[in-house]
C-alpha cells in the first residue's frame, strides 16, 4: 500500500489527539496528588502540635489525619494504574516516570515517620523536615507533568497550579514554623529569620502564579488576599520580632494554627478552581482537535481521487489543495511550537533551581527559602541569572560526583 500526504496530514491530528488525551488523564493524577498533598499538610501541621505538646494535643485528630491521607494515597494509586504507560513510553517519559518512582518511595518512607511521631521518638524540627521532603517530591510530580505537555494552554494552565501549590505549600510551612516556636514559648532568632524567608518566597511563588494564572483564577486569588484577617498579619509581626501572644503559649499556638488553616484552605479551593480548569481545557482542545480532524476528513472526501499519490504527480488543482491543508495544518504545529518553546524554556529554568535547591538542602541542611536565598545572593554577586546559578552548580555537584567514585 502505497501512502499519500493527506494519510500523514490525518496522522498527525490522530496523534494530537491521543497526546490530548494523555494530558487529560495526567490531569486527573495532578488532582489526586494535588488532594493528596492538601491532606499531608494537615497531617504535617497536625504532627507539629503533637510534638510541640509532648504528645498532649490532637493525638486524636493526628490518627484521623494519617487515616485521611492513606485514603488519599490510594487515589493516586488508581489513577497511576490508569496511565497507560506504553502510550507515554513512546513520548519523552524518561523523567516523568522516574518523579513517580520518587513519589511511591517517599510515601514509603511515611509508616516508620508516624511511628517515630507517635512515640515522640523525633524532634519536631526534623519531623517536619522530613515531611516537607514527601511533599517536595509530590510538587516535583506536578512540574515535571507540565513538561511531557504538548500543549501550551495546557502547559500555562499547569505552570500556573505549580506555582500556586508550591506557594500554599511554603504557607504550610509558615503555619508549622511559627505554631512550634508558639507552643514551646520561645521564638528564636533562625526561626524569625526563616519567617521572613518564607513569607518572601510566598510572594514569589504567588507572583508566578499571577503571570500564568486565568483570570477567574486571578480574581479569586485577589479577593482571598482582601479578605485575609489582620489577626495573621499582627500574628506575623509578633513572630517576626520575636514576640510572644499575650496569654497562654499553647492557646497562642492553636489560634494562629486556626488562623492559618482557614487562610491555606481558602487557598485550596481556588488550587481546586486550577485543577478544574485543567481539565476544562484539556477537554476543549480535545474536541476542537476532533473537529479540526472531522472537518479534514470531509475535505479530503471531497477531493477528486488521483490515480498517483504522490502530490508531485497529482493534477494541479488537487495539488494546489492538497498543499493547502499540509500547509495550513504545518503553521497551526509552528505557532503552537513556538508557543510552547517559551514555556519549556521557562519550566527549564524553574526544574533548574529546583534541582540546586534540593543540593543545597541536601548537603547544606538549608530549609528551601535558604536554598533560594543563598542562589540569589550568589546570582545577584555574579550579575547572572538565577537559572545560570543553578545549571552551573549541578555541573560542577555531577563532576565532584564523578571524581569521589
Amino acid at each position: 500500500m502505497t501512502l499519500s500526504a493527506l494519510d500523514f496530514v490525518l496522522a498527525s491530528r490522530r496523534s494530537e489527539i491521543t497526546g490530548l488525551q494523555q494530558l487529560l488523564q495526567m490531569g486527573k493524577l495532578v488532582g489526586a496528588v494535588s488532594q493528596l498533598i492538601h491532606l499531608l499538610q494537615r497531617e504535617r501541621g497536625t504532627a507539629n502540635i503533637f510534638l510541640c505538646s509532648q504528645g498532649k494535643t490532637w493525638g486524636g485528630r493526628l490518627r484521623e489525619r494519617t487515616a485521611q491521607v492513606e485514603r488519599a494515597v490510594q487515589a493516586v494509586q488508581q489513577q497511576l494504574a490508569a496511565l497507560d504507560q506504553e502510550e507515554l513510553a513512546r513520548g519523552n517519559a524518561a523523567r516523568l516516570f522516574s518523579r513517580i518512582a520518587s513519589v511511591l518511595h517517599s510515601l514509603s518512607t511515611l509508616p516508620p515517620l508516624r511511628e517515630q511521631v507517635q512515640q515522640l521518638a523525633i524532634a519536631q524540627p526534623e519531623a517536619m523536615q522530613r515531611y516537607n521532603e514527601v511533599i517536595r517530591c509530590h510538587l516535583a510530580l506536578i512540574v515535571e507533568t507540565a513538561d511531557t505537555s504538548g500543549d501550551p494552554s495546557v502547559s500555562r494552565a499547569l505552570l500556573a497550579l505549580f506555582s500556586f501549590m508550591q506557594g500554599k505549600e511554603l504557607a504550610g510551612q509558615e503555619r508549622a514554623l511559627v505554631a512550634a516556636g508558639f507552643t514551646v514559648g520561645s521564638v528564636d532568632e533562625q526561626a524569625s529569620q526563616q519567617l521572613v524567608e518564607l513569607i518572601d518566597a510566598q510572594e514569589r511563588c504567588f507572583h508566578t502564579f499571577c503571570e500564568f494564572a486565568d483570570a477567574a483564577s486571578l480574581a479569586l486569588w485577589q479577593q482571598q488576599q482582601q479578605e485575609e484577617s489582620r489577626e495573621l498579619e499582627r500574628f506575623r509581626r509578633l513572630a517576626c520580632s520575636r514576640t510572644l501572644p499575650p496569654g497562654e503559649p499553647t492557646e497562642a499556638a492553636l489560634r494562629w494554627f486556626e488562623i492559618t488553616t482557614t487562610r491555606i484552605d481558602a487557598m485550596k479551593r481556588i488550587e481546586d478552581a486550577l485543577e478544574k480548569g485543567v481539565m476544562q481545557c484539556c477537554r476543549q482542545r480535545i474536541a476542537a482537535a476532533q473537529r479540526d480532524a472531522e472537518q479534514q476528513r470531509q475535505e479530503i472526501a471531497q477531493l477528486p481521487q488521483a490515480d498517483d499519490p504522490f502530490t508531485a504527480l497529482i493534477p494541479p488543482q488537487l495539488s494546489r489543495t492538497v498543499l493547502e491543508l499540509v500547509e495550513q495544518q504545518s503553521r497551526q504545529l509552528q505557532a503552537l511550537d513556538a508557543e510552547l518553546a517559551g514555556l519549556r524554556a521557562t519550566l527549564a529554568e524553574r526544574k533548574l533551581v529546583e534541582r540546586a535547591k534540593s543540593l543545597l538542602m541536601q548537603h547544606h541542611a538549608m530549609s528551601e527559602p535558604q536554598a533560594h536565598k543563598t542562589l540569589r545572593e550568589m546570582a545577584m554577586q555574579q550579575n547572572k541569572k538565577l537559572a545560570e546559578i543553578a545549571d552551573a552548580m549541578l555541573s560542577v555537584a555531577a563532576v565532584m560526583g564523578k571524581k569521589s567514585t
